[in-house]
């Protein structure tokens, strides 16, 4: 019986970059019969190269990984930074080539500007992939682009978007769901705070509360006003996302009262 191969996240910081110094990394992984799967350089969170490298490897023996610590940190000119199953932020530095910015108070809060809509899709995509219960909020200005990364991560992982509540094309407030919408497994559901909460009827409430108690993937945008009008809490969302235009940019939501708002409306 063939004993599955396990991927390991191995990144190292650089100090004097010598011709043949990635070789020999290499040739250490070669000899341990460590396969690699991914190599990138990895930019550091303020966009500036750290002469770090990140590599996707894969082994069927956690042993050679332990026996691969040892080695590379008697390694010259290199500092083992990371080496450990990949987290989603490891899968995404080495295939995008930096990481995501992240709150440094709030782990749970990351943020986006408009121009790494394609970094946040993965980003999203890859936590779509996982199974069980997980609540992610999602805050931006209008037009920024929530829903279409969010639409646009279901299609990457392979995922069936249902909107419960949205103002994509037209105001959506769902009653009900299909016997087929009700399988979670193959299903992601969105619900726009505001809408769910201010504008809404008894019966898409009730919905609503049976979607949130269900143990699947629920994306709610407008999180804070999700919070201020139900009995949510921010520590029960899983991921917090911000999208901006730009770094800059306040999100505000200081039309939004209660009863009736036009944000996000087109």
């Amino acid at each position: 019986m063939e004993i599955e191969k396990q991927d390991w996240y191995l990144e190292y910081e650089i100090h004097k970059n010598r011709p043949g110094l990635l070789g020999d990394v290499a040739s250490i992984l070669g000899m341990l019969a460590i396969n690699i799967v991914t190599i990138n350089g990895v930019e550091s969170l303020n966009g500036t190269i750290n002469r770090r490298r990140g590599m996707l490897i894969q082994t069927d023996d956690a042993k050679k990984i332990e026996l691969l610590g040892s080695i590379l940190e008697k390694v010259d000119n290199i500092t083992l930074r990371k080496l450990r199953q990949p987290t989603i932020l490891d899968l995404l530095a080495v295939r995008h080539g930096r990481y995501i910015e992240r709150d440094a108070e709030d782990k749970k809060t990351f943020r986006f500007v408009r121009e790494e809509i394609g970094v946040l899709v993965d980003f999203m995509a890859e936590i779509f992939k996982r199974e069980g219960n997980q609540l992610i909020g999602i805050r931006g200005m209008p037009r920024v682009g929530k829903t279409e990364s969010t639409v646009a991560a279901c299609v990457s992982a392979n995922k069936r978007w249902t909107f419960i509540s949205s103002t994509l094309l037209r105001q959506t407030v769902r009653n009900q769901l299909t016997v087929e919408e009700m399988n979670g497994n193959q299903h992601v559901y969105l619900i726009d705070g505001i809408v769910s909460t201010m504008r809404s009827t008894e019966r898409h409430a009730m919905l609503m509360r049976e979607i949130l108690r269900m143990p699947y993937t629920k994306v709610i945008e407008h999180p804070d006003i999700f919070v201020r009008e139900t009995e949510y809490e921010m520590s029960d969302f899983d991921y917090v996302i911000e999208l901006r235009n730009h770094p800059d940019e306040e999100i505000t939501y200081e039309n939004v009262e209660t009863g009736f708002s036009g944000f996000d409306i087109p």
